[in-house]
């Protein structure tokens, strides 16, 4: 529950809106353009369930189109209401723009716990709220793209996906109306992890400049550093078990719903997410300390604090309690403006959500193009990559033997070089490569201009510069 003088999530994103257009020479019509939400689509649909018809609310909001088609998730959480989804919007408006995806924003909600439903009443509720959507082409692969969000997944993906082909039996792109699908249904490989990748590459690119781990406080490399977790769902799991097994990190604190885990020798992602699986909270795991109130281990002594699931976790009422000196929202709008002003001043340093959870709608982008072109990634070059990699192969060990030479490649490194890459790969590569170039392009601002004074600022100049050049190109 927020304090009654925060300022709710939208009016968070317009204050940290409002924050960067101060420092630009934007009109002010094409400010105001900018800024607000084109339309919200509000829904309301009956399914009979259990013997009786139960009635849904569900919402879904084009932020912008200066580029289109819009893309942005669908959320299934108690919790929705219009303001919160014309705010994830807005953010997915800049997100996409910040990483170069060629889309709009949107965002899409409903109002319904997942977890008070069977699988087969979720379908029926799931295509009767796409049945709505997509007769207005609020879903529809060349003008809104939806994805999984919170309480969805690639289950309800692919429900979608089989109903719009349904209702538009002759659109042969009719698989790219929604990304986030299983791999065996159109989805690409490693779009289920690829938010909690693209948090783990953020942290990598930022701990390349080391000007700006010192920015933090911090030094060195990712190895060794303490790392609390709040929420270990889809990003949130994906995040840890990066960092731990790849790149050496400390898990030391993991918060969930029904209290938190401490352990400052590091806790296990893996053994973690099973428990949870199998009894719907951490109450109860063996190892580790166990924290009935969750929320205070957010406070808890470390290095770096992932806040990976709702917004305004990090507020008004515990800011100034936050001793991590490196924040990364994983989440959408974990900290609200007021949070995020005293953090600043503590000399916090935040690498914002626009561009920390920006991996899903990176791969999400690589799923759309996969299904407009109906091959998947690797298939044409991948053995032609092998046969001219055995050719170096080859060369080198002739050399070798016409010289006498007891020299020879090892049989790992050859079988490592003579690999051509598949679509996983691929996709790794590229949203290493999207989270590294917008890195660089926040940073370029934040260091290069003397009145920027944070990663967030930046990241909305950088958005809003681009979404500004796609409408003045529109003849705005």
């Amino acid at each position: 529950m927020l304090a009654p003088n925060e300022p709710t999530f939208r009016q968070s994103v317009d204050m940290m809106f409002n924050r960067a257009v101060a420092l630009m020479d934007l009109s002010p019509g094409l400010e105001e353009k900018i800024r607000v939400c084109n339309s919200t689509y509000t829904v309301r649909f009956g399914v009979r369930l259990r013997g009786h018809i139960q009635t849904f609310t569900g919402y879904r909001s084009v932020h912008s189109e200066h580029m289109e088609p819009v893309k942005g998730g669908i959320r299934y959480s108690p919790a929705v209401n219009q303001d919160e989804v014309e705010a994830l919007a807005a953010l997915m408006s800049y997100k996409c723009a910040l990483v170069e995806a060629p889309f709009g924003g949107s965002k899409g909600g409903l109002c319904i716990d997942p977890r008070q439903y069977e699988p087969h009443e979720l379908e029926l509720i799931t295509r009767r709220f796409a049945y709505e959507l997509i007769k207005r082409d609020l879903i529809n692969p060349s003008q809104n793209v939806p994805a999984p969000d919170m309480g969805t997944g690639e289950r309800e993906m692919a429900w979608i996906a089989d109903q719009y082909k349904r209702m538009n039996t002759t659109d042969i792109n009719g698989n790219a109306c929604v990304t986030g699908k299983p791999a065996h249904a159109g989805g690409i490989q490693g779009r289920v992890e690829a938010t909690g990748r693209g948090v783990q590459y953020a942290l990598r690119e930022f701990f390349r400049y080391p000007e700006d781990v010192a920015a933090s406080g911090l030094s060195g490399k990712l190895d060794g550093k303490r790392v609390v977790v709040q929420g270990l769902g889809n990003v949130g799991y994906h995040a840890a078990k990066f960092l731990s097994e790849e790149d050496g990190a400390l898990i030391v604190g993991i918060v969930e719903r029904d209290g938190a885990l401490v352990d400052d020798r590091g806790l296990d992602v893996e053994a973690i997410r099973n428990w949870i699986e199998r009894h719907g909270g951490v109450a109860g795991y063996a190892d580790g300390t166990y924290v009935k109130d969750g929320a205070t281990v957010l406070e808890h002594e470390c290095d770096i604090l992932i806040p990976a699931a709702l917004e305004g976790v990090i507020n008004l009422a515990n800011a100034a309690r936050i001793q991590a000196p490196l924040i990364i929202e994983a989440a959408n709008g974990p900290i609200t403006a007021g949070a995020d002003e005293i953090l600043r001043d503590k000399g916090t340093v935040i690498i914002p959500d626009m561009y920390a959870n920006a991996g899903g709608v990176t791969v999400s982008y690589f799923e759309w193009v996969k299904n407009l072109s109906h091959i998947r990634f690797g298939r044409m070059q991948r053995r032609q990559e092998e046969a001219r990699h055995q050719l170096i192969v080859d060369e080198l060990e002739q050399i070798s033997a016409a010289m006498g030479s007891t020299w020879s490649l090892s049989s790992d490194f050859k079988q490592k070089y003579l690999r051509g890459a598949d679509e996983l790969e691929l996709v790794r590569s590229g949203l290493d490569d999207t989270m590294r170039s917008a890195y660089q392009s926040m940073r370029e601002v934040w260091h290069g201009r003397g009145d920027v004074p944070d990663l967030r600022v930046a990241a909305y100049l950088v958005a809003i510069d681009r979404v500004a050049k796609s409408y003045q190109a529109k003849g705005l």
